[in-house]
């Protein structure tokens, strides 16, 4: 008698951990694809920021923003911007 209860909760047991076992793999399967999605994502926007980071150096050489006031101000903002957003780039 005592054997068959051993081995009806042990057979429930194997079933409760086989199906949170089998939940557990689709939640880390779930979270591994946005994983990659998100690392697409940054690698996508880090070669953005460099664009424009090359972009805006090019365009403050020639230093022709600086010679109008409202125009230099807005300029200057844009610089600022971008050297906060190049904080986020990947090496």
């Amino acid at each position: 008698m005592i054997l068959y209860i051993a081995i009806t909760v042990l057979g429930i047991l194997v079933v409760v951990l086989g199906f949170t076992t089998i939940n557990l793999l689709k939640k880390n399967e779930k979270m591994l694809d946005i994983i990659i999605n998100q690392n697409s994502f940054i690698g996508e926007f880090s070669k953005q920021l460099n664009i424009a980071d090359e972009r805006l150096q090019q365009v403050d050489t020639k230093g022709t923003f600086k010679s109008d006031d409202e125009i230099g101000w807005f300029f200057e903002q844009i610089k600022v911007l971008q050297t906060s957003l190049s904080r986020f780039k990947i090496d």
